[in-house]
């Protein structure tokens, strides 16, 4: 079965480690990768479980952020797209 992925964005730093705690302890859900752009000011955090874990995990995360956010959940990504997510997840290892 594949993976649902969440994509959560989110200005500043703090505010994306305030929105994973809340994701991963609202669902069982993973972090794939995380980028930061303008500095930090601007994260996106993704994460990956089933469709159901992502999407509680990504809408308690909205609900609970500590500033305003853009989110989503692709329930089965394109090949296209999870090559993207794991050139992402290289650069961090």
């Amino acid at each position: 079965m594949m993976k649902a992925l969440g994509f959560f964005e989110i200005p500043s730093v703090t505010a994306a480690f305030a929105a994973l705690d809340v994701m991963c302890k609202t669902a069982d859900v993973a972090l794939v990768t995380w980028e930061r752009k303008l500095g930090g000011r601007l994260v996106t955090l993704i994460i990956e479980g089933d469709v159901a874990a992502v999407s509680a995990a990504i809408e308690a995360a909205a609900a609970k952020g500590m500033r305003k956010c853009v989110h989503g959940v692709i329930p089965n990504p394109h090949e296209e797209v999870r090559r993207l997510i794991e050139l992402s997840a290289s650069r961090l290892k």
